[in-house]
């Protein structure tokens, strides 16, 4: 480890125990908090997992709102999504959580006074708070920690994408195992619920050659499933995570997909959010859900989370 990562580790392990022994202030909202995050900054599927987990209560009719920073917005202060706006208005996540699952979604530096606000415009709702697992300064009634096998074997930043070292799992009321990650290198605790989710891709129905692009974390899993699903792809281009799409970006991508010989293009849902009104440049282009469903062996956790639900949200 270098002399970065061990000052950037110190410096999480100071906070960590300042929050463990209650130095700082922990706020705690009316409704429960579900929390949705992971110990590395970005690719583990946090809003694949969000997206899922409000999919199922909604069909179990429990009310709830989602929690979000916002990343990568140019706005400020708390803000409720609008559907219909843009990812500079937003973020690209919080704006794809709101339109693929039409509840309120609220956006807020501060997710306190964002949960704050969502309770006073919508009463008695559970919060699900989206990368949150860091965000400690909020109270959370049960905290899910995603993980992956490449999570398994990375360094802490900056040399590597872990925000926390592997040891803060033990905070976890649910570890979730992906990617093929295995618990055999952690020190968990009994109590510690244990779930496996599998993610992919729904690919699109096309044979046309394809250029495929992207804008996310770990675009190589994007490329993999897409070949892996027989998808055509004549050439491909990776972009930085959460990438706000130009109109330079675009004539580039067309003339690399004519290049290459496709007729066609091909991207994830995130990127569709980010192109915004440049997407008709590029038709046609096949827009490419990530799906995300718990293995066998975890069909109880759902079970877990609603009891959670439930209990905090039941009449006295």
């Amino acid at each position: 480890m270098n002399l970065l990562c061990a000052l950037y580790g110190a410096t999480v392990n100071w906070r960590n125990r300042l929050y463990d022994r209650r130095v700082f202030d922990v706020r705690k909202l009316q409704s429960p908090v579900v929390s949705v995050g992971s110990i590395s900054a970005g690719g583990a599927g946090k809003t694949p997992f969000v997206m899922m987990i409000g999919e199922l209560l909604k069909q179990r009719g429990v009310d709830f709102n989602v929690l979000s920073r916002g990343y990568g917005r140019q706005s400020k202060g708390v803000r409720q999504v609008d559907p219909a706006g843009s990812a500079q208005e937003f973020g690209d996540e919080p704006l794809l959580i709101a339109r693929k699952l039409r509840v309120p979604v609220i956006v807020g530096e501060d997710r306190c006074e964002a949960g704050r606000f969502a309770e006073e415009k919508f009463g008695l709702q559970a919060h699900l708070l989206d990368d949150g697992f860091q965000h400690r300064r909020l109270a959370r009634d049960f905290d899910i920690a995603l993980l992956t096998a490449r999570d398994l074997h990375d360094q802490l930043l900056p040399a590597g994408k872990l925000r926390e070292p592997l040891s803060a799992l033990v905070r976890a009321s649910a570890l979730v195992l992906m990617d093929g990650a295995s618990p055999d290198r952690l020190d968990l605790r009994e109590s510690q619920h244990l779930w496996r989710v599998k993610r992919s891709i729904v690919p699109p129905q096309t044979k046309e050659p394809c250029f495929a692009f992207c804008g996310i974390a770990r675009p190589e899993n994007f490329f993999t499933a897409l070949a892996a699903a027989g998808v055509q792809v004549t050439g491909s281009r990776a972009f930085r995570d959460h990438h706000a799409y130009t109109e330079q970006d675009v004539e580039c991508l067309y003339r690399q997909g004519q290049f290459s010989g496709a007729s066609a293009f091909v991207a994830t849902e995130k990127d569709a959010i980010n192109l915004g009104e440049f997407a008709a440049r590029l038709r046609p282009l096949h827009v490419v859900p990530v799906t995300m469903a718990f293995a066998p062996g975890s069909a109880q956790a759902m079970e877990s989370i609603a009891a959670v639900i439930l209990r905090d949200t039941s009449p006295a």
